[in-house]
């Protein structure tokens, strides 16, 4: 008689410990600070400030501007005085400029490729599949050029660092370029002929 008493308070007891977590998961969460609760929830549209870019940003030219195919890392430079944005290889030099009035549109691009060590890696052995599997996210600023000094088109782009970073970059080549959001971009927007005349003036 007593085992079976035993062996009940022992079912009974495994339940009551199985069914704690559960009961505790079901509890309200409780606000420490009354003035977060008085604030409202983020609403769609909403866009957060982003932290101004600095005048040098590190980065790696991956082409596209005629006569300057060589892909390499540097820094981009804002040359206000100068009214455009610099390209300086690692020695400072510099490569490539744009004038702020040639850039047409400009966005951040984002894309999934694998490094280069994975697909060695990956490569070197039909065991080491996850490594092929393995893809890292990089991001891009993305300029449409027209520059109307010289009639030259086309698009460029340089590979960022990190989200932050990007989010400054663009912001800072939006406002500098007087450019017009339009979606996830920003766009130069066509002015009237002789609204241009005027600013000539």
């Amino acid at each position: 008689m007593k085992r079976k008493y035993q062996t009940s308070s022992i079912v009974a007891l495994l339940l009551l410990t199985s069914l704690a977590p559960g009961a505790s998961g079901q509890r309200t969460r409780t606000v420490s600070d009354p003035a977060e609760a008085k604030k409202p929830a983020a609403t769609a549209g909403t866009t957060n400030v982003n932290a101004p870019a600095p005048q040098n940003v590190k980065a790696k030219y991956e082409g596209g501007i005629f006569g300057h195919n060589k892909k390499q890392t540097g820094t981009l430079h804002f040359d206000d005085d100068g009214r455009r944005l610099v390209f300086r290889d690692k020695t400072q030099k510099e490569y490539i400029s744009l004038p702020y009035k040639a850039i047409a549109a400009a966005f951040a691009d984002t894309r999934s490729l694998r490094p280069t060590a994975a697909t060695i890696i990956g490569s070197a052995s039909l065991y080491t599949l996850p490594a092929l599997l393995f893809k890292k996210k990089y991001r891009y600023l993305t300029m449409q050029f027209n520059d109307p000094d010289t009639q030259v088109q086309g698009v460029t782009s340089f590979k960022v660092e990190n989200k932050e970073m990007m989010a400054s970059l663009l912001e800072a080549v939006a406002r500098k370029a007087e450019l017009t959001p339009r979606g996830e971009a920003y766009i130069r927007l066509n002015k009237p002929k002789d609204q241009d005349q005027d600013q000539d003036k």
